[in-house]
């Protein structure tokens, strides 16, 4: 069976889409599938110009509106592009965002096309101050996903939590399927070790929708009450000069450290103690199982698929949006009691073994893969799907 991986822009750092995709297509292909990756470069602007046309709705309405425009123009040159480089035909195509799904149905009309939805663009528009809820963009945005429930021919994505959001704005929510994402152990290399002064990380990008306004706050609060800590910032942003003058505002720009982006902080945070990453929202949060197979205790908030992730106060816990009080009093529990946030850590990543394995979403693909086909796959070994854990 021969299958492109499409991705939306090339995997050029860890995490969600970029960390998982590669080791999937890397084990496909060890075991005797053909599976080859496909993205659109950075770089490839404005040069498609094949018309789009949906099925379910005018997006011509919506034209004018720069993210509209942008979004569209990021279509055509997926089309370009593809029509440019691709000459051969695939059995199936796995697409790994909706301009790449849409475009290859387009391209493709008779071959399968699956789509897993990582994650929720209007969402992260919103929540970072871009765009206005049930605005232009939005409704733009949102009726996407009714078309591609038309023309796709099945949707994944990677929490119940994310499904429940989706059945807002298609037909039948029953049809999407959930995979959450897996990541390969040979990446992760926890290490025992006891820090005199508790270390707490986060590693995301920079912008108002992953919350470190409120972590900053309840890092403050913190200090306030005499406890000693170090905050590691891995990731870079737009709000990172935001941020800063916030660590200054409430006293912890010495205990804070700003690091920048890093490509491989998976190779860093084993060092440390508590990963902490107040989310006001996210369809998976890959980075809390990542943080859990390096041996952190887990500290996150009650929304979307890190609470799939979380059970409070078993593998971690939970903190409501936006309450740095309460955050701030979680951030206290695990600094006062090793114990505690050692069985925390503990937990977590028993859990993620089990849970979140490379080996687990293999499987599942597997089984979708071949919905689609009327032999098995002759090379495939089932026995090397087994789980190791």
């Amino acid at each position: 069976m021969n299958i492109l991986q499409a991705l939306f822009f090339p995997p050029e750092q860890p995490g969600g889409v970029s960390s998982m995709v590669p080791y999937i297509l890397d084990r496909f292909n060890k075991k005797g599938w053909e599976m080859e990756l496909f993205s659109l470069p950075k770089r490839i602007r404005g040069k498609g110009t094949e018309e789009v046309e949906f099925v379910t709705f005018d997006w011509r309405k919506y034209a004018g509106n720069p993210i509209v425009d942008k979004y569209i123009q990021t279509y055509k040159d997926y089309v370009w592009w593809t029509k440019l480089r691709i000459s051969k035909k695939y059995d199936i195509i796995h697409a790994h965002h909706p301009i790449a799904a849409l475009a290859m149905k387009q391209i493709y009309p008779e071959t399968p096309v699956i789509l897993t939805i990582h994650s929720s663009f209007e969402r992260e528009l919103i929540l970072n101050g871009r765009i206005q809820e049930n605005g232009v963009e939005h409704q733009f945005l949102t009726q996407i996903y009714g078309e591609l429930e038309a023309r796709v021919d099945q949707m994944i994505t990677v929490s119940n939590s994310f499904k429940q959001y989706m059945a807002e704005y298609v037909q039948d929510s029953e049809r999407i399927g959930v995979i959450p994402n897996g990541f390969d152990e040979k990446r992760f290399r926890p290490i025992s070790h006891e820090n005199p002064v508790t270390q707490f990380i986060t590693v995301c990008r920079l912008v108002p929708a992953k919350g470190l306004d409120t972590l900053l706050i309840a890092c403050g609060e913190l200090k306030k009450r005499g406890h000693p800590f170090v905050l590691h910032i891995i990731g870079d942003g737009p709000s990172r000069e935001e941020l800063e003058k916030l660590a200054i505002q409430h006293n912890i720009y010495e205990e804070t450290i700003f690091y920048g982006y890093m490509l491989h902080p998976e190779e860093f945070m084993p060092f440390f103690d508590v990963f902490v990453l107040p989310s006001r929202a996210e369809a998976f949060g890959s980075v809390f199982a990542e943080a859990a197979l390096c041996w952190l205790a887990l500290i996150g908030t009650d929304v979307g698929g890190i609470a799939e992730q979380i059970e409070h106060g078993h593998n971690g816990l939970l903190v409501p949006v936006g309450d740095a009080m309460a955050l701030s009093h979680a951030l206290e529990k695990v600094v006062i009691d090793p114990t505690f946030r050692y069985n925390l850590a503990r937990t977590a990543w028993e859990k993620a073994k089990k849970t979140y394995s490379l080996n687990r979403v293999l499987r599942q693909l597997k089984s979708v893969y071949e919905s689609y086909q009327v032999t098995v796959h002759p090379n495939d070994d089932d026995s090397a799907d087994s789980e190791k854990t």
